[in-house]
């Protein structure tokens, strides 16, 4: 079994990136005290960002064609934070395809990510 392992890190600016290329702007994301009076301890990445760093690694695992994930599923189970920085493991055996993603603290960000390659 093949093993392929990406980091990305947000930085304060990459909910800022991604809002403007995806035109999503709900305030949890770029504004940490109006994210703050939702509950969380700050801004957030938007979860469709984090989906698109497992879908990366995955199609890079698999050789770098987009054209080679034939499909991808995953469940958010912890927001990523500014300053975060996530590891994703991705595993090839065959066409099955297995992503773990963790934080820096070994916490899953997303849990049962997994894909089928083509």
């Amino acid at each position: 079994m093949a093993e392929h392992v990406v980091q990305r890190e947000c930085d304060r600016f990459r909910p800022i990136y991604y809002a403007a290329a995806s035109g999503d702007f709900n305030p949890i994301h770029i504004d940490k005290e109006m994210a703050q009076m939702s509950g969380l301890p700050g801004n957030i990445l938007h979860g469709m960002c984090t989906m698109a760093w497992a879908v990366e690694a995955a199609v890079d695992a698999l050789g770098g064609d987009p054209g080679s994930l034939a499909r991808v599923k995953v469940r958010f189970s912890k927001p990523v934070k500014i300053d975060d920085q996530v590891t994703f493991t991705v595993k090839v055996d065959g066409k099955k395809v297995e992503i773990a993603a963790v934080n820096q603290d070994g916490e899953e960000v997303l849990k049962n990510a997994a894909g089928e390659g083509r």
